[in-house]
């Protein structure tokens, strides 16, 4: 059976005190899962999609807290369980100007850093329509490196539509570690995501977001380039068209996620048959929302996307 959307990768714990506290201080954090992979997984359920999130987790009560997060959405978790102890997580302190808001990250050797090829269900990825996993990933370990690439490669060569976010991670790797790993990936991915900030500090390029977007497919040969540019909106190139999404206006309350939230609405709505500017729409509209809710995860229904689009042209221009 064909599943819409597979997508691989961690999911840590986040750990956040209540706003206002820090965390050297706080009498009680607020317990809730987090992962790019699963966050888009999470967001393309919640507006339609089949789809599966692949991992290995430890066989604890840590472990089974992540899935049962995860399942709760409507997604199915394929997981690879083992006796490892160590569940990756991460501690947010929410912070406003000038404070800032700071990430503690607790996720060095988690058990999701050994996973292997032959240990996960690839004919998940095999029977799947698009594959979905991102730059923090290879990221974590050498053999999320090669994990990573047999994956992409092995989804690629089945015909399945691969997508790739480059979601750089200062704290987790160098520009010149992540443009070496990212290279070996780069042949095997059909629709490329990244973040203006990121293309410049990982790829070198330079000029607007537009200049970048055609840059990474004059070179690649990308079915479909995203370049987000944050409040900005987004800019795609497709079939050498440059096609310009604005952003939803929106009143922030947690930021974190958001960009996750834009792909996985992006992609439930390439699953239907949409336009490429109608699934940029979408993507825009589910991260507005996205940004009103405490939490990583885009908990959302298609018909508050859908107001959110009826409100405003969305500021496309082709």
């Amino acid at each position: 059976m064909t599943t819409d959307l597979v997508t691989f990768g961690e999911t840590m714990l986040r750990l956040s005190p209540p706003r206002g506290n820090r965390l050297e201080t706080a009498e009680t954090l607020r317990f809730s899962t987090a992962g790019a992979e699963s966050n888009v997984a999470i967001a393309a359920s919640r507006l339609g999609a089949d789809t599966v999130w692949l991992s290995k987790l430890p066989s604890t009560a840590l472990g089974r807290r992540v899935v049962t997060d995860v399942r709760r959405h409507g997604v199915t978790p394929e997981i690879v369980w083992t006796d490892a102890n160590r569940q990756g997580a991460y501690f947010l302190e929410h912070g406003g100007d000038p404070r800032g808001t700071s990430v503690i990250y607790d996720r060095r050797d988690a058990a999701v850093t050994t996973a292997t090829p032959d240990e996960l269900p690839t004919e998940a990825v095999e029977d799947a329509t698009y594959y979905y996993t991102s730059g923090i990933t290879p990221a974590l370990s050498d053999q999320l490196r090669e994990t990573s690439r047999v994956l992409l490669e092995f989804a690629h060569s089945a015909g399945v539509t691969t997508v790739f976010d480059v979601n750089y991670r200062s704290k987790l790797w160098t520009p010149d570690e992540a443009r070496t790993a990212l290279d070996s990936l780069l042949p095997y991915i059909d629709v490329l995501v990244v973040a203006e900030r990121d293309a410049r500090t990982v790829f070198g390029l330079d000029g607007s977001a537009s200049s970048i977007a055609r840059q990474l497919d004059e070179t690649h040969g990308f079915e479909t380039v995203l370049v987000t540019r944050g409040d900005d909106g987004v800019v795609a190139v497709a079939d050498g068209t440059v096609t310009e999404q604005g952003a939803f206006e929106t009143e922030t309350f947690d930021p974190i996620g958001t960009g996750d939230a834009f792909v996985g609405g992006y992609l439930a709505s390439r699953i239907r048959g949409d336009a490429l500017e109608d699934a940029l729409e979408q993507g825009a509209a589910t991260a507005a929302l996205k940004r009103t809710l405490d939490g990583d995860l885009a908990v959302v229904t298609q018909q508050e996307v859908d107001r959110v689009r009826a409100q405003s042209d969305g500021g496309i221009n082709r």
